[in-house]
């Protein structure tokens, strides 16, 4: 176990760059087993949960090319295997073999998958979706035994908006007989990304960034070379680190339409200085953090939904820079009902914090920090505590970072780059 000691109240300021969407990574990576031909992928980022994947699919069989953000894999001598538990139930995305190993090899035996413990986080979307184009799908409590003779078209209207409930559905499609409508789809980057290198691919999906996907389905994919665009989720926390660190960060490689409602939440609800220049977003190191009053002087309220409203991995981050914006807001977290529960962590830093209920928690800013002894208890929340405790006076220890890692790429370096006084030490 590994460990990071913060000194706190040090100006960040410098240039950084996003590693690629993780969320785009896993079912992208899901995606190889789809075709017996090689497939390059550019702006991998190099996390804990791609290391999962990867070595998901090396036990399936697929060969793997590592040139640092470059990967080449190629799934022709693939064959069904029983996936390992332990590896399957350390991150949440490796249900998203679950479509590929249908279409490729018409069966898939999956555990339940694991992942950052924010609260249930069900799979039925991906089943009944994977029933509506043919499978059969048995459970013991322990893993899921999802069969087929053969996938066909069918017109789904998924009970959820799941990104990976999407994303499964549309992969098993995309060789199934016949034409497909996924209404109620997400439409996320990240599931954007997965649609565009499956039509690379030989796929034929339209709808892409739309909440209906009409896909008909091919007899074969072939190979293919795509790059993964820039994860927008870890713009996002590092405008959060430039507003509480008072430096200037430029952050390169942005995706404007990525952001938008990104921006319009630190900005136009927190107080945020900062503006774009082409792909480089500027958050200015003279900041003066207010929550802007809703009309009438009403405590107005920062809540999460399916894009392109703002996202709920952006939550914790949002509820930091909220400790130290002028004014109170009310932050309401709506997917999932564990993620609020950091906020303890803050409140002993010494953050005005009243938790109403699982998904309800009203900020009162700003609040002087002070340095604590923590752990991280998720991806989300344990970046949000590394940007308090790098606001925070003195200095801070925060436990359990392989958390962090699993979503951040190589972050202590990237922060130390920027000025940050931060070591990973053994715990």
């Amino acid at each position: 176990m590994e460990k990071f000691v913060i000194e706190g109240r040090q100006p960040l300021a410098g240039d950084v760059k996003p590693a690629g969407n993780k969320n785009a990574a896993l079912p992208i990576l899901a995606a190889v087993l789809l075709s017996e031909e090689g497939i390059t992928l550019h702006n991998v980022p190099r996390i804990g949960d791609v290391s999962t994947m990867l070595l998901l699919l090396s036990e399936m069989g697929v060969s793997v090319k590592d040139e640092g953000p470059t990967l080449t894999l190629c799934s022709k001598d693939a064959q069904f295997a029983k996936l390992r538990t332990d590896l399957f139930q350390q991150i949440r995305g490796s249900m998203l073999l679950a479509g590929p190993m249908l279409g490729r090899f018409g069966c898939a035996t999956v555990p339940l998958p694991g992942g950052d413990r924010i609260g249930r986080r069900r799979v039925d979307t991906h089943l009944l979706a994977l029933e509506s184009l043919g499978a059969k799908v048995d459970f013991d409590h322990y893993e899921f035994k999802i069969c087929c003779d053969s996938l066909h078209g069918a017109d789904i209207l998924l009970d959820e908006m799941s990104v990976t409930g999407t994303e499964n559905a549309v992969m098993a499609a995309v060789l199934a007989k016949g034409n497909t409508i996924i209404r109620n789809a997400a439409s996320e980057p990240h599931v954007q990304d997965l649609c565009r290198l499956l039509n690379t691919m030989g796929a034929q999906i339209e709808g892409i960034g739309s909440n209906q996907l009409a896909i008909q389905g091919v007899e074969r994919l072939r190979g293919g070379e795509f790059a993964i665009s820039p994860d927008y989720l870890e713009v996002g926390s590092f405008i959060g680190l430039g507003a509480v660190t008072r430096g200037e960060i430029r952050i390169h490689g942005v995706v404007p339409e990525h952001m938008r409602m990104i921006n319009l939440v630190f900005e136009d609800r927190l107080g945020v200085n900062m503006h774009l220049e082409g792909d480089v977003l500027v958050v200015h190191d003279e900041q003066n953090l207010c929550v802007r009053e809703d009309i009438g002087g009403a405590v107005p309220k920062i809540d999460d939904a399916p894009w392109p409203q703002f996202p709920a991995d952006l939550m914790s981050i949002a509820l930091v820079v909220a400790t130290q914006a002028k004014g109170t807001v009310l932050i309401h977290e709506k997917m999932f009902e564990s993620r609020l529960y950091f906020v303890d962590k803050l409140i002993t830093m010494g953050a005005k914090i009243i938790l109403c209920d699982p998904h309800r928690a009203v900020i009162v800013g700003p609040s002087l920090l002070h340095g604590q002894e923590m752990s991280s208890p998720d991806i989300r929340a344990g970046m949000a505590l590394l940007i308090a405790a790098l606001a925070a006076r003195g200095t801070s220890a925060i436990q359990n970072v392989g958390q962090i890692d699993r979503g951040y790429e190589k972050i202590d370096a990237k922060l130390r780059a920027l000025g940050a006084k931060i070591e990973r030490i053994k715990a």
